[in-house]
């Protein structure tokens, strides 16, 4: 019989084997991509690794050309180390890992990735992985070569011994795969480790690529982000047959106990609201509830009004952290980040993050330069398909100062960074190159953007107003010097002080110096004047040579040494004048440095050097 033919053909595969024939799901259809991906599972594993330890991440990254086509990676960590045990099953198993029934904001969870950069390497070179691990100082390492069964999903052991090492402790990773190595583009790998060190800043990142080029990407924190605390399941994101299968399971004993020991936010009072919507007592055998049960159960859940599930399963950048990675990387002018509060989408907490960098180094007749990240991981791919991306090109640009066309990414001297951290990452593949577009994520998303346009917008602004002013003062200070000459030769009176003319007009904050020698001594009188609108409290430094004296009720501060410095500290109401004096045998500074003004509108005087 047909069927029965049929029926004998039929046998089951294991997930090593599908991915086997699959490659391109998880990130491998192509071979710059190939390589790329390699790279971002075996980094994402260290960073993890060192998180979780409380270890700052210091991770090493080579790339080595074998022949054409072919490249040897390897990634080393100062992490904790694995036990000699777990290196096959965590390097030779798909589906292996502690993050998969967590709830918690991880980079990986599903057990998939380091183990199919393992696949890849055997299926493109035939060579086995291998890996070289440490947990003490006081123990020699483990070094063992794996190979992963694809029919029956288990590692094969090729070799183990226990070697040498220098590491303290620590993992590291040696595989060797066909690829192409891409230096200069948006989808490289130094691009994914330069975005990686932006979102993780305590990580110190060193790569050497097949020219024997080295890049570090220097840690600009050593501090450790807060390890995300796991949660349980929240009510509103239950769907019928996980419910089933929480109630097939369960070790409580009643229906009662069920819901109190199971899910997060839910105590004695919402769990007997839940209990009376759904009719039941409490003390239902949870084990022995039917799909009907299950229903009436979900149903009482969306007529319940539970409080928002705890965001401590959450674990932010920060504010400052993503402004101080965007000033050390792109060198802009301005700079500024928002986090969000956290929000919830179909139970699940998520928060997002914006940060933008304006100016300076950056280009200003492209395209900004998106940065996308998804639990500190960043993007490269799909970008287009993105949520992130839509939430960003929904953004009206243009009252923020930046050029757009409808639907599209704006154009202009800037960077914008979107991150997204959520227990639960909705990205549309296997490959997480992508956010779906969950309606809930692109509104925060909009919001934050919106937020940091508002702020540029304000930079802009004044920036354009102080260039204004400033050619403005250019223009005066080229006409007044020869207008007041004229009118002093006519007049016959002393020559005017022209700059302190030109800061009253501008409404400057004015600094003038006069030095008088005597007695192989230079007295000097400071005067300070305010022509600002608005009250200021301002640190004027002088720096010496040799003896000095100083007025006492003028409140100067004296610090000696090779070079001597003489401060005040002073707060000056609009249009304040005030006097200054001092002697020394040398002055250093070629002007007084003014500490609280901004450079735009101070005149007479330098801001002090960092």
């Amino acid at each position: 019989m047909i069927a029965e033919e049929l029926a004998k053909k039929q046998k089951e595969i294991s997930i090593a084997e599908f991915f086997e024939k699959n490659k391109h799901i998880l990130g491998y259809s192509n071979p710059s991509k190939s390589l790329i991906t390699c790279v971002k599972e075996a980094v994402d594993n260290a960073l993890d690794a060192c998180e979780e330890a409380g270890i700052l991440p210091d991770i090493m990254v080579q790339i080595t050309r074998v022949d054409k086509n072919t490249f040897r990676i390897v990634v080393e960590d100062n992490g904790p180390g694995i036990v000699k045990e777990q290196i096959p099953k965590i390097f030779g198993k798909l589906l292996y890992g502690s993050r998969f029934h967590a709830i918690r904001q991880s980079r990986g969870q599903q057990g998939i990735g380091i183990s199919s950069a393992v696949l890849y390497a055997q299926l493109t070179t035939g060579k086995p992985t291998i890996i070289t691990s440490k947990t003490s100082p006081n123990e020699e390492a483990w070094k063992v070569s794996v190979f992963i069964n694809t029919r029956k999903n288990e590692p094969e052991i090729v070799e183990e011994e226990q070697v040498e090492w220098h590491r303290p402790r620590g993992t590291r990773i040696e595989l060797e795969i066909q690829g192409s190595y891409v230096k200069e583009r948006k989808q490289s790998v130094f691009e994914y480790l330069k975005e990686t060190s932006v979102v993780n800043p305590h990580a110190r990142i060193t790569l050497i690529d097949p020219d024997g080029d080295i890049y570090e990407f220097e840690r600009v924190s050593e501090e450790l982000p807060e390890i995300p605390k796991e949660i349980k399941p929240h009510p509103h994101g239950i769907e019928l047959g996980t419910l089933m299968a929480m109630l097939r399971y369960t070790k409580a004993k009643d229906l009662k106990g069920f819901l109190k020991s199971e899910f997060v936010r839910v105590g004695d009072k919402i769990a007997g609201e839940v209990l009376s919507r759904a009719g039941f007592s409490g003390r239902e055998d949870p084990q022995q509830l039917t799909r009907d049960d299950a229903v009436r159960l979900l149903n009482a859940f969306m007529e319940t009004d539970f409080l928002p599930p705890p965001t401590d399963c959450l674990s932010p950048i920060g504010e400052s952290l993503i402004m101080r990675s965007l000033l050390s990387e792109y060198k802009p002018e301005f700079a500024y980040a928002v986090t969000r509060k956290p929000k919830v989408y179909s139970g699940h907490p998520f928060l997002i993050e914006v940060g933008i960098a304006y100016g300076g180094e950056l280009r200003s007749d492209d395209k900004v330069i998106l940065l996308r990240f998804a639990n500190k991981i960043p993007l490269l791919y799909q970008q287009s398909g993105c949520a992130l991306t839509k939430a960003v090109e929904s953004v009206n640009w243009k009252s923020y100062g930046l050029q757009q066309s409808r639907d599209e990414l704006p154009v202009g001297p800037a960077v914008i960074l979107v991150h997204l951290a959520s227990t639960n990452i909705p990205y549309t593949s296997e490959s997480k190159e992508a956010i779906a577009a969950i309606p809930e994520i692109i509104d925060e998303a909009r919001l934050a953007l919106q937020e940091a346009g508002r702020r540029l917008k304000e930079y802009v602004d004044r920036k354009n107003r102080l260039q204004s002013k400033k050619k403005k003062e250019e223009v005066l200070n080229r006409i007044l010097p020869l207008l007041a000459k004229k009118v002093c030769e006519v007049l016959e009176v002393e020559p005017l002080d022209v700059e302190k003319v030109v800061a009253r007009i501008m409404g400057n904050f004015h600094v003038e110096r006069v030095v008088n020698q005597r007695d192989g001594f230079a007295e000097v009188e400071l005067s300070v004047s305010n022509y600002t609108r608005s009250k200021k409290s301002v640190k004027i430094i002088e720096m010496c040579r040799g003896e000095v004296e100083v007025n006492e009720a003028d409140g100067a501060n004296v610090r000696e040494g090779t070079i001597t410095t003489v401060s005040w500290n002073l707060t000056l109401e609009p249009d304040q004048e005030l006097k200054l004096r001092y002697r020394c045998k040398e002055i250093v500074n070629r002007k007084p440095y003014v500490e609280g003004v901004e450079p735009e509108i101070l005149s007479g005087g330098e801001v002090m050097p960092l």
